[in-house]
């Protein structure tokens, strides 16, 4: 019998990457399998790597194994944050005398002057930002910065305001979702929606159904809209994504399986899922959460 736990995923913001790069961090329109996946690994405090004893024990097999699904009650709303990254004028760190020689000379004088055990607070004059692209020298080994320009860098970073969403879990034994149920209101590490600056608000684990996906969304009422406006499906049907666990006709690709979450950079895999909207049982009960 398959079951599946509920989770709510409500926020000021939130923002879902697919393929951000540092300039323009992008979010999907919905919550990625990776994106909860990650947050359920951080709550159970799972590593991001094997144990060096036992390589072969992978830590995220039995949280990728489960079936992902998610409904939008309140897909939210894009917002584009104009941001700059590197502008002003910083202390100096001894890592910018090792890795710039340029800052090192103009700030020599004031640290020869320097007393005491600590480095002291330096500063430049009309010196901004930190020393960035760094790596080590090819022939010495030290450590230099490959640009030494000190001009702000402008972004771009998305986020969904005030939406809401209903993430399914499904898998066969109700005790592996029971503890992620548990976890998630009692994490052994900080949570976020896609991004350290996304916070969830309110409760997140809404209880185990023994059904599929496909049947707990069709039976369970929209979410309480996160914000004071209207609801977003106003006629009870709001689109769903389901997984499924073979490519089948009618399904479409998806390339945020997680494989693992190295330091180093994620690994992601092809899954498949389906895209419909869902009618919703006009006998739900509201919800009795907290928000």
């Amino acid at each position: 019998m398959s079951h599946v736990l509920l989770i709510r995923l409500a926020a000021p913001l939130q923002s879902w990457g697919v393929a951000s790069r540092f300039w323009q961090r992008d979010t999907h329109s919905r919550p990625t399998k990776s994106g909860v996946i990650g947050m359920c690994a951080a709550a159970l405090g799972l590593p991001r790597e094997p144990p060096p004893e036992a390589p072969e024990k992978d830590p995220l097999a039995e949280l990728a194994s489960l079936l992902f699904g998610v409904r939008a009650d309140h897909p939210g709303k894009p917002v584009r944050d104009y941001h700059t990254v590197g502008a002003g004028r910083y202390p100096l760190r001894p890592r910018d005398l090792v890795t710039d020689h340029r800052r090192a000379a103009a700030a020599a004088v004031s640290v020869d002057a320097e007393t005491g055990d600590t480095f002291g607070r330096h500063e430049v004059e009309d010196w901004y930002g930190a020393p960035k692209r760094i790596s080590a020298d090819p022939l010495s080994g030290a450590l230099v910065s490959a640009e030494v320009r000190r001009n702000a860098m402008i972004t771009e970073r998305w986020y969904l305001a005030d939406a809401a969403f209903l993430v399914g879990l499904q898998h066969t034994e109700r005790e592996v979702l029971e503890r992620i149920a548990h976890a998630l209101e009692h994490p052994k590490r900080l949570l976020w929606l896609g991004r350290k600056s996304c916070p969830p608000s309110g409760q997140l684990a809404l209880g185990i159904m023994a059904c599929t996906l496909a049947e707990a969304f069709a039976s369970v009422a929209l979410l309480p809209s996160p914000s004071d406006g209207p609801p977003s499906a106003r006629d009870g049907r709001p689109w769903a994504w389901i997984e499924s666990e073979r490519p089948v006709p009618g399904v479409g690709p998806v390339m945020d399986q997680p494989v693992s979450f190295h330091a180093m950079g994620p690994k992601h895999a092809a899954r498949w899922e389906t895209g419909d909207r869902v009618t919703i049982d006009p006998r739900a009960r509201d919800w009795d959460i907290i928000l």
